[in-house]
């Protein structure tokens, strides 16, 4: 199960929207409810924007290691190095 980015069991809290008037009157009329609507929607744009962090994040993690592998090798090289010359006989 996906773990959501806020608490669903929060207190709910009266806000202030500012929506087109007809297009408001006509999702009413249709049963459409506005807050719930509103809910999910601001759901999932913080799913959105928490992706497009990590993302970034990530993004920044990956070229921070290029450069480290550019400047000393690779890790994993310097590894297999490591244990290949512990191996040798001497």
């Amino acid at each position: 199960m996906r773990r959501l980015p806020y608490d669903p069991a929060a207190r709910k809290r009266t806000v202030r929207l500012t929506l087109n008037g007809d297009f408001y009157a006509k999702a009413k009329a249709q049963g459409i409810d506005a807050s719930q609507v509103a809910e999910a929607a601001l759901a999932e744009a913080l799913a959105a924007r928490l992706v497009e962090k990590v993302r970034a994040e990530i993004e920044q993690d990956l070229a921070a290691y290029d450069a480290y592998v550019d400047k000393h090798g690779s890790p994993a090289g310097m590894l297999r190095d490591h244990l290949a010359d512990r191996d040798d006989p001497a």
